[in-house]
């Protein structure tokens, strides 16, 4: 990382050492009002006094370890209901939940309504036709 894309102008090519020691208004984003503001509250005049600052290290302590947190036994205990909800409900068996393409019809259909099968309505017709022409001759 090339240093002078965090500090300003004045400070471009300065040592680390020279750096660790310049006022914190030498960091780019960081006003002379809001150095001043760090000093009255914090007491911290340099760039090194803000590195050693304490709420500096635990924020970028807990910032470290939050990536690295393991789930507490109550999350994990939710994500195991969670994982056996959609186990119930998504079978890995079922076909729809391996590819979403297929589709599988456990018992066929009696008897295909003709309304809806446009495609063989005529032979549905004749059949019916031959049903009840047989059906009045039983009578």
């Amino acid at each position: 990382m090339n240093i002078d894309t965090v500090v300003d102008k004045e400070y471009l090519g300065m040592s680390f050492r020279a750096l660790a020691d310049a006022p914190t208004s030498a960091l780019r984003g960081l006003s002379a009002k809001d150095a001043k503001a760090l000093a009255q509250a914090f007491n911290v005049h340099s760039i090194r006094d803000l590195a050693k600052l304490e709420f500096v290290k635990w924020a970028a302590a807990i910032t470290t370890l939050a990536e690295h947190e393991q789930e507490t036994p109550e999350e994990q205990a939710k994500e195991t209901l969670l994982d056996g909800g959609l186990e119930m409900t998504f079978p890995a068996s079922d076909p729809l939940s391996v590819d979403a393409g297929i589709t599988r019809i456990e018992v066929p259909p009696d008897m295909v309504n003709a309304h809806d099968d446009h495609q063989h309505a005529a032979q549905v017709e004749e059949c019916t036709k031959a049903g009840h022409k047989e059906e009045a001759a039983a009578t």
